[in-house]
């Protein structure tokens, strides 16, 4: 009896195994000319979409996730490369507002106000993308965050039919980002269930033009 439960929790082990490897190769693969970390060779798209993130990490420090996707949102629109940036993260309570923080650094790095559209619904990168093209009518963009996360809203944005680019912003080392690497595999694997079960945004609303 022990036996086969030890055999029937290693297939586990092993299935579980495949499924996040298998998830993984196909985003990846997909995506693999579809990222950017030059500048010079990224092309031009009208807007780029910066995922949300805090700008703090749970024990108050600056979270380098955060400074890095706004250090290369103004690489991108100092380099015209961008015309106007929009901002897509969590506004989920009066406390917590990943847009507005967005554009308030990016407004002190040189990017007019104007230039900023900020998408409060956020909640998910399957919602950023998703929203980009519904309702801000986007059907080509560059995205801004690191890699990882750039080729899933890649993956994404393929499947509900928005042609994406991304541009990489700096990543951590394995050492300080192993937790969030880990994290990835498992929402890889979100990606194909919701692609299953055709899961929408929380939120749509009015559509809003970005010119």
């Amino acid at each position: 009896m022990k036996k086969k439960i030890g055999i029937l929790f290693l297939l586990g082990i092993l299935g579980i195994y495949l499924i996040l490897t298998s998830c993984n190769s196909i985003i990846e693969n997909t995506t693999e000319d579809r990222t950017y970390w030059n500048l010079q060779e990224i092309p031009k798209n009208k807007v780029g979409l910066v995922l949300g993130t805090s700008n703090r990490l749970v024990g108050g420090g600056s979270n380098p996730y955060y400074t890095n996707r706004i250090k290369a949102t103004m690489e991108l629109y100092k380099a015209g490369k961008i015309d106007y940036v929009l901002v897509s993260g969590d506004n989920g309570t009066q406390y917590y507002n990943e847009p507005t923080v967005f554009k308030k650094d990016l407004v002190l790095g040189g990017i007019p106000g104007e230039k900023i559209f900020l998408d409060y619904a956020g909640f998910r990168t399957l919602d950023s993308m998703v929203r980009a093209k519904v309702i801000f009518g986007l059907d080509s963009v560059t995205v801004i965050s690191q890699k990882f996360h750039n080729q899933r809203a890649i993956y994404i944005a393929e499947q509900k039919g928005l042609y994406a680019i991304g541009y990489n912003a700096e990543d951590l080392s394995i050492k300080h980002g192993l937790k969030i690497q880990i994290r990835e595999y498992f929402a890889r694997v979100k990606v194909f269930i919701d692609l299953v079960l055709n899961t929408q945004p929380k939120f749509f609303g009015d559509k809003i033009e970005i010119k």
